[in-house]
């Protein structure tokens, strides 16, 4: 069954999500920018901006659809893309803010480390002084290796070899 705008499948249901605004937006646009621009030299894998979807085989989850990423299996024509990236984006808009959020979220970065995924960037644009928060599959769901602020260049290693961005480009 199709279903139009973005969403996920949870727990056998389709999960929509709700549309972001300008700045989660321009955001991960920038982020899918800088990693097309940075895969044309690296050529190791595919760049895909929000709203694609990504097929994974969790109890209670059956895909992703993250706000960038960088993917490293096989293309799938138009379909879902079969396995999770390597590297995913989740760029807090509106309402993604508050404990039960801070939950579902940790949730998800969860279910990404249960599968292929290696890194998770937890955006908050809204963020007084960390932006960017670089979760790893081998550090886990609930604390960050690293923290990136306004001024500092955020890199997605191990997952994206050699990508890195200023962190202020997010706000361009």
């Amino acid at each position: 069954m199709r279903e139009e705008g973005k969403a996920e499948i949870i727990n056998g249901r389709i999960q929509r999500f709700m549309a972001s605004g300008d700045m989660p937006g321009r955001g991960a646009f920038n982020i899918a920018l800088a990693l097309a621009t940075w895969n044309k030299i690296a050529k190791g894998g595919m760049i895909y901006p929000d709203g694609v979807g990504f097929l994974c085989d969790l109890a209670h989850r059956q895909s992703f659809s993250p706000d960038a990423s960088y993917y490293t299996g096989v293309a799938s024509g138009m379909k879902f893309l079969p396995t999770p990236p390597v590297f995913a984006v989740e760029v807090r808009s509106e309402g993604d803010y508050g404990a039960a959020m801070e939950r579902e979220m940790e949730a998800k970065r969860a279910d990404y480390f249960a599968t292929e995924t290696e890194v998770v960037w937890d955006i908050d644009l809204l963020g007084e002084t960390v932006i960017v928060r670089k979760y790893t599959k081998t550090g886990g769901a609930t604390t960050p290796v690293a923290t990136f602020k306004r001024g500092d260049v955020a890199d997605a290693e191990p997952a994206a070899p050699g990508f890195s961005m200023p962190v202020n480009d997010l706000f361009e």
